[in-house]
């Protein structure tokens, strides 16, 4: 197969000897905002992120299997993938672990006031603060059960928490103490004292955090964001962030965050740029998963 790999790939050389190996051709493309450096006509495979942003996917007759390297996938054309009998692959399970990581410390930054206690370091002030919160025995509700909301359910239960997640039907698993229909949210944000929000991004899940939602949630609740901006109404949220115990965001719309938002400022709210995903074990998944992939499609 003739793939054409991106600079998306980070980690991309050091698994080419073993892709040449399984008989592939291939072409790299270091920005996918640049020119092809191949005939379009010649690409079978890709393995990249946004090359299909700056290089419509018509324009790639014989394609016939795509990797990207992220979990989410609402920036790629997946509609005309499945038309065309097109194989897709995601980075699935590969940023699971750092994102979990990332909700349960951005909780536990909050519970334990660090931001104030690093105010008080850097200015040498030796005082206590004895309203704390405990994460053991708090409701943690996870919106989406995939590969991301299934790595905080088992990171927060080992906490002692009760995590409940919501998909799209009831099921059981074992890193969650129920699963019930989305359908269900109105009722359970009440009682949760954490909603993530680990769902990827489509026209049913855009916004579904809205400003009614948000006011159904407790006055101590964390919100903690880290699928895409857009299942936030963020207007909303800006208006709403101090009826609410604070809010984890590592995600936004639009991107960067505009530097008018009072989000930057709260002493409740926590704001990355989209970093969550981050993490040292990140380079042996990518590969592992790449190369399986490319073994499994043939």
């Amino acid at each position: 197969m003739n793939i054409l790999i991106t600079g998306a790939w980070q980690y991309a050389e050091e698994a080419l000897p073993a892709i040449r190996a399984m008989g592939h051709e291939i072409a790299f493309l270091k920005r996918e905002d640049d020119a092809l450096p191949c005939p379009a006509t010649w690409v079978e495979g890709v393995i990249g992120n946004h090359l299909f942003s700056h290089h419509p996917i018509e324009s790639f007759p014989k394609l016939r299997y795509v990797q990207i390297t992220s979990a989410g996938f609402d920036h790629v054309p997946t509609a005309y993938m499945r038309a065309h009998g097109i194989a897709f692959r995601t980075a699935k399970d590969v940023y699971s672990i750092p994102m979990a990581e990332y909700a349960v410390g951005g909780v536990l930054w909050l519970y334990k006031r660090m931001r104030a206690f690093d105010a008080k370091q850097r200015s040498a002030i030796w005082e206590k603060d004895r309203s704390l919160i405990e994460l053991c025995g708090k409701t943690v509700l996870i919106l989406g059960c995939g590969s991301v909301g299934t790595a905080c359910a088992e990171r927060f239960r080992a906490f002692g928490c009760r995590v409940i997640g919501l998909a799209t039907k009831a099921r059981e698993h074992k890193a969650f103490h129920a699963i019930r229909p989305i359908g269900e949210l109105d009722g359970m944000l009440p009682n949760a004292d954490v909603a993530v929000l680990a769902l990827p991004l489509t026209e049913e899940t855009r916004g579904i955090m809205d400003a009614r939602r948000l006011d159904l949630m407790n006055r101590h609740a964390i919100l903690v964001n880290i699928s895409r901006g857009g299942i936030v109404d963020q207007n909303a949220l800006e208006e709403r962030i101090d009826n609410i115990g604070g809010a984890v965001l590592d995600v936004f719309e639009p991107e960067p965050l505009p530097e008018s938002s009072p989000l930057w400022t709260r002493e409740n709210v926590i704001v990355t740029p989209h970093n969550s995903f981050a993490g040292d074990g990140n380079r042996e998944r990518l590969n592992g998963v790449i190369l399986r992939n490319l073994k499994e499609i043939g």
